[in-house]
């Protein structure tokens, strides 16, 4: 069983990005799973937390999550033609303390998704992660994207994927990020 954990980077409920995820999860090939992580709870980074309360709860679970799965999906909205802080928050918490950061992210394979209301998609934020991902020493998949663009028009009011053609692009990418992951 390949193992994936994805993870939206907006805290808001009706996240068009969260709606994403969930469709991605529902629509894994077979002999594969999408867990779903989650920033929530995750505080500002502050080193002076860290060093009076070590890592915070939320991000020790998703450290556990993401370390053992065979790879992880980041659904990043895109705020300000960037990546959203949250989201960037996080991963500076999970790679804390420097020591373990290796045993989470070294090697740990990664693809990048992303839904946003206008018209381009996710272009510019995804492509804002990608030094990130370098110095995380992470290996990204680069054999397709997904920039779902006008995401208000392929969720339904229940944050459902309605858009038939922007399923089978999401089960096509599944399929190749999962064969990805096998090689």
């Amino acid at each position: 069983m390949t193992k994936i954990i994805g993870v939206a980077g907006s805290l808001r409920s009706g996240s068009l990005n969260a709606a994403l995820l969930r469709a991605a999860a529902g629509l894994m090939p077979p002999g594969s799973e999408l867990e779903i992580g989650t920033i929530k709870g995750i505080p500002l980074y502050d080193g002076d937390l860290e060093a009076a309360e070590g890592i915070p709860a939320a991000v020790a679970l998703l450290k556990e999550q993401i370390a053992v799965a065979d790879g992880l999906l980041l659904v990043t909205p895109e705020y300000n033609n960037s990546m959203p802080g949250v989201f960037k928050n996080a991963l500076d918490w999970l790679s804390r303390p420097p020591a373990d950061s290796a045993r989470i992210f070294g090697g740990r394979r990664v693809a990048v998704i992303g839904a946003s209301p206008g018209g381009f998609g996710t272009i510019l934020s995804q492509n804002a992660w990608l030094p990130v991902l370098r110095t995380l020493g992470m290996q990204p998949w680069f054999g397709g994207r997904l920039m779902v663009s006008r995401a208000g028009q392929v969720f339904n009011q229940d944050g459902e994927l309605v858009d038939e053609q922007v399923r089978e692009q999401l089960k096509q990418f599944n399929r190749n990020f999962v064969e990805f992951l096998k090689n």
